[in-house]
């Protein structure tokens, strides 16, 4: 049944590159988004590739009619225009596509730090102590040591190890270095030197919470290196990017996971994400705190939450495949298909 659904679904896999990139960071977009598109299509779905170089998203989906297609949305933005994952759907919603992953108003949300802090404090999920900075001055903040961050940023933009800070003269100095290298707001947290889970999420109304992977700092004796920072992610050769282990699944006791999976759940609704989303978690004390919240996940083949899914024993077509069949069911077309075989 799912095959004869895929072979009815014709998918746009919509993805930016950016004409600023070097040769090499646009031959390993290209070719990350040639392997998801081989993925979906060995799946059964009729797939069309189509890159975005500009902001010009209408023109590029001007031949294709909504009622016919589904979006994979692989976009991290528009090309040129910081912080615009929200944008790429703004206009997708705009067009009337159906699409992958969450809607414009959750990743305008997941940017702002301190509105989903509101939201987790509200809703009563652990979430490091924190403060917003507009000014250096640190005035009664005690807690130590805590860790300095930009409130707009994500991909640990702006964390290194001189972001953990042990005394107000150094916690007002980082203030002071974020607000004038990014020119916004900094979000000052008790850093939690505990272990750290990277937990992927699939779903809507029934949620599917995916192996935990961990991030191992043991090589590390200096509290300030215990964290993943920019060059931990993306900057091969750096001591951050080769020496943080990767241990999937991560060990955890039944009672760990139960409550881990519990916590990213209640993240999950509570945030609005949709479809997939990965969050940021750290355990000291026996308690889970949630650090940050990516509803547009990386789901490239050798990512996180693809990793995770094959551990779970979902290949990387049939994740792509859930991710597409998720969002079909909000299609008012192909959501029929969903509804006529009682899925």
């Amino acid at each position: 049944m799912a095959d004869i659904q895929a072979a009815k679904i014709p998918v746009i896999l919509l993805y930016s590159v950016d004409p600023d990139w070097t040769k090499e960071e646009k031959d390993e977009v290209i070719h990350l988004t040639t392997q998801l598109g081989n993925a979906l299509s060995d799946t059964g779905y009729p797939l069309i590739l189509v890159p975005i170089a500009d902001d010009d998203i209408a023109g590029h989906l001007d031949c294709f009619n909504p009622a016919g297609h589904i979006i994979f949305n692989w976009c991290e933005g528009l090309p040129g225009i910081e912080h615009s994952e929200w944008l790429v759907v703004k206009r997708l919603e705009m067009l009337g596509f159906t699409f992958t992953g969450a809607d414009s108003d959750t990743l305008v949300l997941a940017h702002d730090k301190y509105r989903v802090k509101v939201i987790m404090d509200q809703e009563c999920i652990p979430t490091p102590a924190w403060r917003v900075f507009h000014s250096p001055e640190p005035g009664d903040w005690n807690i130590f040591p805590a860790i300095v961050k930009p409130i707009n940023e994500h991909c640990s933009m702006g964390i290194t190890p001189d972001s953990v800070v042990f005394n107000a003269m150094e916690l007002k100095n980082r203030i002071s270095f974020i607000l004038d290298k990014y020119s916004q707001p900094a979000l000052v947290e008790d850093f939690i030197d505990g272990r750290e889970f990277h937990v992927s999420v699939l779903g809507n109304e029934n949620l599917t919470v995916l192996p935990a992977a961990e991030m191992d700092f043991s090589f590390f004796g200096n509290v300030q290196d215990r964290l993943c920072t920019y060059e931990s992610k993306f900057i091969p050769g750096a001591e951050h990017y080769e020496k943080i282990e990767t241990l999937l699944p991560a060990p955890l006791t039944i009672n760990e996971n139960e409550a881990l999976e519990l916590v990213c759940k209640k993240t999950y609704v509570a945030l609005g994400c949709r479809d997939y989303a990965r969050m940021d978690v750290r355990l000291r004390d026996n308690v889970f705190y949630v650090l940050d919240v990516n509803p547009n996940a990386d789901i490239s083949i050798d990512a996180s939450m693809a990793c995770a899914a094959e551990v779970a024993g979902i290949s990387y077509g049939q994740m792509g495949s859930r991710i597409v069949q998720m969002a079909a069911q909000r299609h008012p077309v192909f959501g029929r298909l969903f509804k006529s075989t009682g899925e």
